[in-house]
């Protein structure tokens, strides 16, 4: 098992990563997506878009089983990276993946982020997945809202990850915990560019 203080952060990163299949987990707008897609326009290897594949026209989410069968199909391609992190198919994509990053940023600079996002997409009313946009309703006054949903996020994967990490099942897995933009922006910049 990966002790949890064996963990790389950008300070303790040494040399080039070297993957094929990158997961980039982290709470709801922690730049999951962004980075993953950043990662795979350097590399040269496809993004996948998690939440088009979850999410049907008016938010209807996919059926756990049928969730499940296209994330293995996506993860048995031979090289990509995810921005993710619904539990329902961590096993899937933890198995099939080279790599991990984990963006643990503080909660402020989520929250602060998560907002900025959230107003441009409502005041551009940029279409999402599936047709769907996000509304002043469901971001702020909802059961639903993200914010909430964030903090829990942040606490949970503090409380979590570690161990899951650290689990016998993802010793196969190169992870890096970054903590702030900078250590995000090191990283990237560490990365082969132009593919393999």
């Amino acid at each position: 098992m990966r002790p949890y203080a064996a963990i790389p952060e950008i300070d303790a990163f040494q040399g080039t990563a070297m993957f094929k299949r990158l997961v980039v987990t982290g709470p709801a707008g922690s730049g999951k997506s962004t980075l993953a897609e950043a990662v795979a326009a350097r590399i040269g290897v496809p993004f996948v878009e998690l939440d088009a594949v979850f999410w049907g026209p008016a938010w209807t989410p996919t059926p756990r089983d049928a969730f499940r069968e296209t994330v293995a199909r996506l993860a048995a391609e031979e090289a990509w990276t995810i921005g993710a992190s619904y539990g329902a198919v961590r096993d899937v994509l933890w198995a099939r993946a080279e790599a991990l990053v984990w963006l643990d940023l503080p909660l402020s600079q989520i929250l602060g982020r998560l907002l900025r996002r959230t107003l441009r997409r409502i005041v551009r009313r940029e279409e999402l997945w599936s047709g769907n946009r996000e509304t002043w309703r469901d971001a702020f006054f909802s059961r639903g809202s993200l914010f909430p949903y964030a903090i829990r996020q942040h606490r949970r994967f503090r409380r979590e990850l570690p161990a899951a990490v650290a689990a016998p099942e993802a010793g196969h897995l190169q992870v890096w915990r970054l903590r702030s933009s900078a250590s995000v922006a090191d990283w990237l910049a560490s990365l082969p560019a132009g593919g393999f």
